[in-house]
């Protein structure tokens, strides 16, 4: 298991999720406190049977991740690490975790079928696998048209074909219908995780997500109308 937080660490972790409680409350597009929440409560328990895992650094690595996500930044890749750096320093954390969770909301998001994720840390791992297992399953759906209608994407258009995005460029210039956005992410981040607790949660979720897309289609055509 992995050590018990110090007095000070646990003032830290519990300050920065008041910071991000009051920052994402009433955000609406899937990327909210309730989002953020489950990502920490989902890679503390990764890290309790992870015993060369930080707890420090994974928890402030999860409830940092989003905290200035590039979807809502024009772009610009490093408004997360920059956010999360500049609140750690006013916070008077230790420079070396303030680096280890700045590389983490780097390298954590998916950047596009064709172009691999690796984490530069085992914390980094667990803060991945579980913001990817809260991007699938019964929630990951909910949060997938959440983000969509946020955006003013359709639902489906048989028309728009699934792109395999070879470069973040590419995947970040996404505009796609949101059931695409299943073919081009979700339905691959079962066989992407890091941990085997992980995988097997994933396992499942994914399976939801089959039998709902099944499921979706069947309406869109009114397949699932008796004669």
């Amino acid at each position: 298991m992995s050590l018990a937080l110090a007095s000070a660490d646990s003032l830290l972790i519990s300050s920065t999720a008041d910071f991000i409680r009051e920052k994402f409350l009433h955000e609406g597009s899937g990327h909210d406190w309730g989002h953020i929440r489950r990502v920490w409560q989902v890679a503390r328990r990764l890290a309790a049977d992870t015993p060369e895992a930080d707890p420090l650094v994974t928890e402030l690595g999860a409830l940092l991740h989003d905290v200035a996500d590039w979807k809502f930044h024009d772009g610009d890749e490093e408004a997360g690490p920059r956010a999360a750096r500049a609140w750690l320093m006013s916070q008077q954390a230790d420079p070396a975790v303030i680096d280890s969770v700045e590389a983490i909301i780097r390298e954590i998001s998916f950047k596009g079928l064709g172009v691999p994720t690796p984490m530069s840390s085992v914390e980094g791992e667990l803060v991945q696998d579980a913001d990817r297992l809260d991007a699938i399953g019964a929630i990951g759906v909910a949060r997938a048209f959440a983000y969509g209608g946020h955006k003013n994407r359709p639902l489906h258009d048989p028309a728009v074909p699934p792109v395999s995005h070879d470069s973040f460029e590419s995947y970040k210039q996404n505009t796609a219908p949101t059931v695409n956005h299943f073919y081009e992410k979700l339905l691959h981040l079962r066989e992407r995780m890091n941990t085997p607790a992980a995988r097997r949660v994933a396992e499942q979720r994914h399976a939801y997500m089959e039998q709902f897309l099944q499921q979706f289609l069947r309406e869109w055509e009114g397949e699932d109308i008796s004669e």
